[in-house]
């Protein structure tokens, strides 16, 4: 773990190495004041130095004015190397996730990921700044004042060496109590924003059934929560402070002590003495600093691990020698295709169908039954098994084909439009980003989206909101419909696409689909039976086994469970018999 952090400094070592440099500077001229002090105290004074008095304090003046500039320079850039390395983790995080598996993202929440992303790798970058800067300069300050130190009186070093162990016991004691303390508060926090995010999300359900009273309950128990949490973490953190304030305290108290005995006892001159309780803080000071950074430590060690568990994660990766799929005609076949997502229960059993080029195929049956789970097989979302049968298009295994040529040449609609935030056009151009204007529009016409487009005051750059909130659920799927007419895919999924939506919208997407189905081979998974019934064959798909196959008119003379769903769904107004 160590050697994949450092290497994200690779691109940053000259910048590293300077600032690496400022600091020890910085840490250099820190023991300046003191020794000047010194020699003020015990000569420049008592021998009425003049000159050699002012000429001490102009150069501890440029000294310091020196000291200025370094510390700008490592603050400045030691924070732009770790900003550079965050988001350099940040990008390779993004990439890698758009290459993992559809697995991955059913068993984890977008939280999670966001989490990883954004606040875990702000540790990171802290760490990356803060830990090389804080170790170098601490342990030199120490090793530098601890010598100095020991050149004035080594006795009187070594009382206050003695009671570092004590710093530290109380330190760490405390600083485990206020970690505990802060965790809480974290969580209550989340809980503070996950009442926020379910309460605005459902905002037009809460005035719908006027539970705003309730919303504000729920909102205030967890507000309550976070409350007492940070009160426990304030107390921890006061705790915290004052008593490693206080050991700082006695340290100064047995120097006052000690070093007046000495004083008195002429052990040491009184210059000595001065001086070493100014350079007493010298020492103190980044003995805390590191032991406050062990906190920073953990939290970035936490994160990068955090960070580590997502890139550790496998990829979607092309098989070896893996061909593109080039020339599409657009011939599917599932040949004894078997699947389980896990290995407690079987969605698919031994599927077989063929679509020939050109043609449609229509899904039916149940929720569960496994219609989706085909849809989703064959762009290879989820792989297949070297023993779960096989899926061939042009007549050629999936799982030999690179998984861009076979995407590219698959179109889907979907029920659950997902629409990105930006403009009408943006939207439409994802299903080709280098379109022309004049093809973004010829795609919108087909789809029946054009005109509404050209009723807005700012036509195809009009902002649709998140997620399309400011679309119509048939304007949303219309949209996505001249996406895939952009695409011009040789194969097309519509999965469900005109479900829950009014019959006058439904004729309009309809016919819209209807255009993009033409000339491309299609699977339709509909529970709308009236919008199948022209399909070229249809399945009936029950716990994850074709049961039955044909045309509509084959299916009805069958009177199997096809017919039962048709005459359930018209038993009130069947208007095609």
């Amino acid at each position: 773990m160590l050697k994949r952090f450092i290497s994200y400094y690779g691109p940053h070592k000259k910048m590293l190495v300077l600032d690496m440099l400022a600091s020890l500077l910085i840490s250099v001229i820190g023991m300046v004041y003191p020794i000047m002090t010194n020699r003020m105290l015990n000569s420049y004074i008592p021998e009425k130095m003049y000159d050699k008095i002012i000429i001490a304090g102009a150069t501890v003046l440029t000294l310091y004015a020196i000291r200025m500039l370094l510390r700008y320079f490592v603050q400045y850039y030691g924070h732009i190397i770790g900003v550079s390395m965050q988001s350099r983790m940040r990008v390779d995080l993004f990439k890698h996730l758009q290459k993992l598996p559809f697995e991955f993202y059913d068993n984890n929440e977008t939280g999670r990921i966001m989490t990883r992303i954004t606040s875990d790798l702000f540790e990171v970058a802290e760490l990356a700044h803060h830990g090389p800067e804080n170790l170098l300069i601490s342990s030199v300050m120490i090793v530098l004042s601890f010598c100095y130190l020991l050149s004035i009186d080594w006795i009187l070093t070594l009382i206050i060496f003695a009671c570092v162990p004590i710093l530290v016991i109380v330190t760490m004691h405390y600083r485990r109590l206020m970690n505990k303390a802060f965790e809480d508060r974290r969580k209550s926090t989340a809980t503070i924003n996950a009442a926020v995010e379910s309460s605005v999300t459902g905002i037009r359900v809460t005035k719908a059934y006027t539970n705003a009273e309730c919303e504000i309950e729920k909102f205030e128990k967890g507000d309550d929560e976070f409350v007492g949490a940070s009160k426990r973490a304030y107390n921890a953190m006061a705790k915290f402070f004052s008593s490693t304030s206080f050991v700082s305290d006695v340290f100064n108290v047995f120097i006052l002590i000690a070093g007046g005995l000495f004083l008195y006892n002429g052990r040491i001159s009184f210059g000595d003495y001065s001086t070493f309780i100014v350079s007493v803080n010298l020492f103190i000071n980044p003995v805390n600093t590191l032991i406050n950074f062990m906190e920073q430590y953990q939290n970035g060690v936490t994160g990068f691990k955090r960070f580590l568990e997502i890139m550790d994660e496998e990829p979607e990766t092309d098989a070896p020698d893996a061909k593109e799929l080039k020339d599409v005609k657009g011939e599917i076949e599932f040949r004894n295709v078997t699947y389980s997502y896990d290995s407690t229960k079987e969605v698919l059993h031994d599927i077989n169908l063929k679509i020939e080029k050109g043609r449609k195929l229509a899904l039916v049956g149940p929720s569960g039954g496994g219609k989706t789970t085909l849809c989703h097989l064959l762009p290879n979302f989820y792989k297949l098994g070297p023993d779960n049968g096989a899926i061939y298009i042009d007549g050629q295994d999936i799982r030999t084909l690179t998984l861009d040529s076979v995407r590219k040449n698959i179109g889907i609609v979907q029920q659950d439009v997902f629409l990105f935030v930006g403009t009408i056009r943006e939207n439409i151009l994802y299903g080709r980003p280098d379109a022309t204007e004049e093809e973004v529009i010829e795609a919108a016409k087909r789809a029946n989206i054009h005109d509404y487009v050209m009723s807005l005051q700012n036509g195809y750059d009009t902002e649709i909101g998140e997620r399309g909130v400011k679309l119509s659920g048939g304007q949303k799927q219309r949209l996505s419909i001249a996406r895939v007419f952009l695409k011009d895919p040789a194969i097309l999924i519509l999965d469900e696409a005109t479900s829950a939506l009014d019959n006058t919208t439904e004729v309009l997407i309809q016919q819209a689909l209807d255009e993009l189905c033409k000339g491309r081979t299609t699977l339709v998974v509909a529970h709308r039976l009236s919008t199948i019934r022209n399909a070229d064959e249809i399945a009936v798909v029950m716990q994850g086994r074709i049961t039955e196959r044909g045309t509509h008119e084959d299916l009805m003379a069958l009177g199997g469970t096809y017919k039962s769903l048709y005459s359930l769904q018209f038993r009130d107004n069947d208007i095609f018999e």
